[in-house]
């Protein structure tokens, strides 16, 4: 019971340690927008701003540069998405480990071991990590797929004149539906060009960004399309044939391993059924035949 009032006063200090921090640098902004005559209002967007400018947010994701890639590769590049990710990793291991030793409390059995609380904390650290890798992982397939189906309509839009900015907005604007994700990436991008960046600037960077192999040799296509300006139906229609020859590529190396599995299956459970059939006569004939020796 001691451990256990150990354990909870030091997560309980913890968390208001970490709370104060933020209340802190919270009081300071709000000091300097008051000077600046700006209004301080609470609501939840703001808070999320404020606490993705903090130190303790800022220290916790440059601490894991593989977050920060992962967050980019999911879209999650504003200040308060980034703060919302923090605030989930941060919070979860204290509220699981507080939830363990309520449990324990309320069924009035002994209090949760120190291995079981750093099993939950870092169960807590680790599952928002994981999630954010699965997601970024599928949004990357996705991307994939997106920019097979993007270049036949790009090749229709220079066919018409058009130059790659202008093919660009009309395909971020026009292909919600059927390109949520490339779409907005493409928003995203032409708000920065707009914005007064270059285009193949941008186009570079949002390729590091993204990290899908497809969309990163399809933007450097037209990063060069916009410096020369010609060549643009040769390029993509080679684009197109490459990006098909690795589906298909893809497509049967699945089979190939879906086969390998199938086979695995057929000889667990049809195996052992053909057995019984086909042995089943003959093995009772010999018990029959040795029951009538005896």
């Amino acid at each position: 019971m001691n451990a256990f009032l150990i354990s909870s006063l030091l997560q309980l200090c913890l968390a208001i340690l970490l709370f104060m921090l933020f209340l802190d640098e919270r009081r300071q902004r709000r000091a300097i927008k008051r000077k600046l005559g700006v209004s301080g209002t609470l609501d939840r967007e703001k808070l999320l701003h404020e606490f993705g400018r903090s130190r303790l947010s800022k220290r916790s994701l440059r601490l894991d540069s593989e977050t920060i890639r992962l967050l980019n590769q999911l879209g999650w590049r504003k200040s308060k998405q980034k703060a919302l990710y923090v605030a989930i990793q941060l919070g979860l291991p204290i509220v699981l480990m507080l939830v363990s030793q309520l449990a324990s409390l309320l069924s009035a059995a002994p209090g949760s071991s120190w291995l079981t609380m750093l099993s939950l904390a870092a169960i807590g650290y680790l599952a928002p990590k994981r999630w954010l890798a699965n997601s970024a992982k599928r949004r990357q397939g996705r991307l994939a797929e997106e920019i097979e189906m993007a270049l036949p309509l790009l090749r229709i839009l220079f066919e018409v004149g058009m130059t790659v900015e202008q093919a660009l907005r009309i395909l971020s604007i026009e292909g919600r539906r059927i390109l949520p994700e490339l779409s907005w990436e493409l928003e995203q991008m032409l708000n920065r060009v707009d914005a007064g960046m270059s285009l193949q600037e941008e186009l570079q960077r949002s390729a590091n960004l993204i990290a899908v192999d497809e969309v990163s040799d399809c933007f450097v296509v037209l990063e060069q399309l916009s410096r020369q300006g010609s060549g643009a139906m040769a390029s993509l229609l080679a684009m197109k044939e490459l990006l098909t020859e690795r589906r298909v590529t893809a497509l049967q190396e699945k089979v190939s391993k879906m086969s390998a599995k199938m086979s695995i299956v057929m000889i667990s459970f049809l195996f052992p059924a053909l057995m019984i059939v086909l042995a089943g006569p003959g093995f009772m004939a010999i018990v029959r035949a040795f029951g009538e020796m005896g």
